[in-house]
């Protein structure tokens, strides 16, 4: 079995992940500009899925173009809501817009990772949980972001499901690790086939 990889993403909580799993790694962020790829791919109408697997093997290639023979993982996370892909917020104001998108609706986190080596994906994974949110008013919406920190909500998609976030969901379908941008079981099978 291999006993370490590269993450090419500067995520805490996928490192805390894969530390919790047992599987060492070294983070080596690609520092991939997000948008532009997103843009591009959003014009050719590409569901949610292969905009989060895309960028997935984008940052683990670019990373693994410089690390020759290491195995690389790449990471991606989008909501898709009503087929509409939403982004991380860029500020608070945006932060409490796609809160209210999302209020007393359902959506999909989809999680999406690939493993390349030597510049080119040797597998990938997509998973997607659903989350159905509570009913709020503005003023509980407003309430519940004083409450999280800047770090925490420009990393995770406008809620933390392992902390604050739990609070705003009536019900949740899908794997836990999914819903934090890491579907670990199904990396971990992979890597034992190594």
């Amino acid at each position: 079995m291999l006993n370490k990889i590269i993450l090419a993403s500067k995520s805490k909580v996928r490192k805390y992940i894969l530390d919790k799993n047992n599987i060492q790694c070294v983070v080596e962020p690609s520092n991939i500009d997000e948008d532009p790829v997103k843009e591009s791919l959003l014009k050719e109408q590409a569901s949610s899925e292969i905009i989060s697997k895309n960028l997935a093997e984008l940052k683990a290639n670019k990373v693994s173009m410089k690390k020759t023979d290491e195995i690389v993982l790449g990471a991606d996370s989008v909501i898709d809501l009503e087929g509409e892909l939403i982004s991380k917020p860029a500020s608070r104001e945006e932060a409490m817009d796609i809160l209210k998108k999302l209020n007393g609706k359902s959506h999909f986190l989809i999680s999406s990772v690939c493993i390349s080596k030597n510049g080119s994906m040797i597998w990938n994974y997509t998973d997607k949980a659903k989350l159905t949110m509570k009913n709020f008013s503005d003023d509980a919406l407003k309430k519940y972001l004083s409450k999280i920190s800047d770090e925490t909500l420009y990393a995770y998609n406008v809620y933390q499901i392992e902390g604050e976030g739990r609070s705003l969901f009536e019900s949740i379908e899908g794997d836990e690790d999914t819903i934090m941008g890491l579907p670990v079981k199904k990396i971990k099978e992979y890597i034992s086939s190594l």
